[in-house]
């Protein structure tokens, strides 16, 4: 349990219905809103009169589920496991679940030592393929790196691919980072992460819906990213094909008003097709963690100009670079010509060609002016101006 939170019994409640409707069921969602968790776990229990949005056939399996649940041995074999179990009421539960509405999760199953709430007010979701490429392995690595510098949590599936180089990134900058699975937390999914899922519950925390013991299936992959997507101010996706589960968080935090964005790929790559669908849609392009804070961060919190490299002309003043610009490549120019080109005097224009034959920009030729080789590479960029 935790703090002042609800009452023992209706948390209890809360555990016994985890075991007996689906996560993110909105019907199930609606009992609860409506009627309250006792009420509702009350007409389980008692195989009472069956509850309004269900089948008949819907609500027999419902009360063989109830059956077999038993609330107050997952809450002993999840503290055996170091678990806690975190619902509505409580001081650690994060309100920007609540914006789910029906769908919120009933509570959350929480693995690590740090508050979730307090983790969620700073924290971003990158999530992307599975079967990512090493482009977006790396880049997925570099933003979670850069954003565990600037204080940020990185939130991720724990998933191969892209969301565990999201992990592994953070982690590896000594930042903090969440993994919200589609399992129980305490049976880390997949197998082959699970020293990852250990390290991460070590230095941060493992969340997730199912209770202990708990198995993922296709259906519980797709409801675990509106946890995701509720949970954190922005999602980042790096990489997805056109029916990755990835969009799906993205698409769900579009309808939480929350931040999306999407790091490009080439053109011809699959695996970036449906991240570029969102590009030319409401998510905003993003290339590093400056960026994606910029976005998501509070006033101040700016990206960096973007600029290319400095170059030795740059540091002309600007009628230097005016009458430089003039000059053609292939030929020499009298000063008049090179004026009315600058739009300068003559006079002028023969003091700036001196000052820029001192820089090594220029040479004379006779009565005229022509680019040296090094000029010409610089000022055109390989590209002659006859």
């Amino acid at each position: 349990m935790t703090g002042d939170g609800p009452a023992a019994d209706d948390r209890l409640d809360r555990i016994f219905l985890g075991r007996v409707v689906e996560p993110g069921d909105e019907v199930s969602g609606r009992w609860v809103r409506e009627r309250g968790v006792r009420e509702v776990v009350r007409r389980l229990r008692d195989d009472g009169e069956p509850l309004p949005g269900v089948t008949a056939r819907r609500w027999a399996g419902l009360l063989a589920r109830a059956g077999q649940a038993d609330p107050r041995r997952d809450l002993a074999v999840a503290r055996e496991a170091g678990v806690r179990y975190v619902c509505p009421g409580d001081a650690e539960w994060p309100g920007t679940l609540d914006e789910l509405g029906d769908a919120r999760p009933l509570g959350l199953w929480v693995r690590g030592r740090p508050s979730l709430r307090m983790w969620a007010l700073r924290s971003v979701a990158l999530v992307g393929a599975r079967a990512c490429t090493p482009y977006g392995a790396h880049m997925a690595a570099t933003l979670a790196c850069g954003l565990a510098e600037r204080g940020w949590v990185v939130v991720s599936g724990g998933a191969y691919g892209v969301d565990g180089a999201a992990h592994r990134g953070a982690l590896g900058a000594g930042g903090a980072t969440v993994a919200v699975l589609a399992s129980g937390v305490d049976r880390p999914y997949p197998s082959g992460h699970t020293e990852l899922i250990g390290r991460i519950a070590e230095q941060g925390l493992v969340v997730g819906e199912l209770p202990p013991g708990d198995h993922p299936t296709p259906s519980r992959f797709i409801l675990r990213n509106r946890v995701i997507a509720a949970l954190t101010r922005g999602t980042v996706v790096v990489e997805a094909a056109y029916r990755s589960g990835s969009l799906v968080t993205a698409r769900a935090a579009q309808r939480l008003g929350r931040h999306t964005m999407g790091v490009p790929g080439p053109a011809t790559s699959a695996l970036s097709a449906g991240v570029h669908e969102l590009l030319r849609g409401e998510a905003v392009l993003v290339t590093d963690a400056a960026e994606v804070v910029e976005l998501v961060g509070d006033m101040g919190e700016l990206a960096p100009d973007r600029r290319g490299p400095q170059l030795p002309r740059d540091l002309l003043e600007p009628g230097a670079r005016r009458v430089l610009a003039a000059l053609p490549a292939r030929r020499s120019a009298a000063p008049p010509e090179i004026a009315r080109e600058a739009g300068t005097t003559p006079d002028d224009a023969i003091a700036r060609l001196y000052e820029l034959r001192a820089l090594g920009y220029v040479e004379r030729h006779g009565d005229g002016w022509k680019l040296t080789r090094q000029a010409m590479v610089s000022v055109r960029g390989g590209r002659p101006r006859c």
